[in-house]
């Protein structure tokens, strides 16, 4: 079944349509049907389950390879992945077919409950609590009944491919003293990835782990460059956000910046697995001054230092 997405959704709405689909398993010996959710946009097709080839030497989660739509791609088994033990003789009778950093897997679940459309600010940060439990997981949100996980499939599809490992060769940048950035990700291991990027370029860096938290530190720069008399663009010069967030996700973020005669000036920088050609109108609704596609950030300092330069000459003129 091929899925269709965000027809009816607009840039800035804080919305968001996510797949539940559930993983039988054992917990303590008892049947436990667990809820997770994956973002639509990241879905290419859900299918039956496969034949596969087997993989010589490969980890015990991939359960082969099999040929979709002319191209070789691995089935994961996700329960296997996640650390839960299915049932003896239960199959997964159904894969889902995502496309996370320009690399397509599948992945092997036990069935599909329903698409949900969402707001950002109904799903709950993952928190230390579940982060305990799995670091796959980015946050929660109530459906129905039951509550459903929500995956961070970047870091799985990064973690099962290399490839989607980012190695960088970051130049220092001469920019006489040092621009401030606010990253902002609810990604530990992105924020890290990007701060040190930054920091390696002469930029000092503050993050944020979502829209609202990155809303907020950037009022209390417009409020001190008040107080202070002095222009924001001594606080900071430069916002880099992830889209999928808890809360406020990066286009409502990046809308409520250039919406804001405090802080429109501000340059944006939207960086996303989410960010492709048929996406990127969704970046421009919103007024990002540039879309980066997740993990290729090697020029990501670059094109920053230029925003800022661009900014402050407007600014002077």
């Amino acid at each position: 079944m091929a899925v269709q997405s965000g027809i009816l959704l607009k840039s800035g709405t804080n919305e968001l349509e996510i797949i539940e689909f559930y993983i039988d398993e054992l917990d303590e010996g008892r049947l436990y049907r667990g809820s997770y959710g994956i973002n639509v946009a990241k879905i290419v097709e859900i299918i039956q389950q496969p034949k596969t080839v087997p993989v010589p030497m490969a980890p015990r989660e991939i359960l082969g390879t099999f040929v979709f739509r002319g191209k070789v791609i691995p089935l994961v088994d996700l329960a296997a992945w996640l650390g839960k033990t299915k049932p003896e003789g239960q199959a997964n009778p159904i894969a889902l077919v995502a496309q996370v950093y320009g690399i397509m897997m599948a992945f092997a679940v036990s069935g599909i409950n329903r698409i949900h459309r969402l707001s950002w600010g109904q799903i709950e940060p993952a928190g230390a609590f579940l982060g305990a439990f799995s670091d796959s997981i980015t946050g929660i949100v109530k459906v129905g009944e039951v509550n459903a996980l929500i995956l961070d499939m970047e870091k799985i599809v990064a973690e099962l491919n290399p490839q989607a490992q980012t190695q960088e060769n970051v130049a220092t940048l001469e920019t006489g003293f040092k621009y401030k950035a606010l990253v902002v990700d609810d990604s530990p291991s992105l924020v890290r990835f990007l701060s040190d990027i930054l920091t390696k370029a002469g930029f000092e860096v503050e993050t944020a782990i979502n829209g609202a938290d990155g809303m907020r530190r950037l009022k209390a720069a417009a409020d001190r460059a008040q107080r202070a008399r002095r222009p924001l663009s001594d606080f900071i010069h430069i916002v880099i956000s992830d889209i999928e967030m808890p809360e406020m996700d990066g286009y409502s973020f990046c809308l409520a910046i250039k919406s804001d005669p405090m802080l429109e000036s501000i340059p944006v920088i939207l960086f996303s697995s989410l960010i492709t050609d048929s996406q990127r109108h969704k970046g421009m609704a919103v007024g990002a001054d540039d879309q980066i596609s997740k993990p290729q950030a090697a020029h990501l300092a670059i094109r920053a230092k230029e925003l800022i330069e661009k900014s402050i000459t407007a600014i002077k003129h």
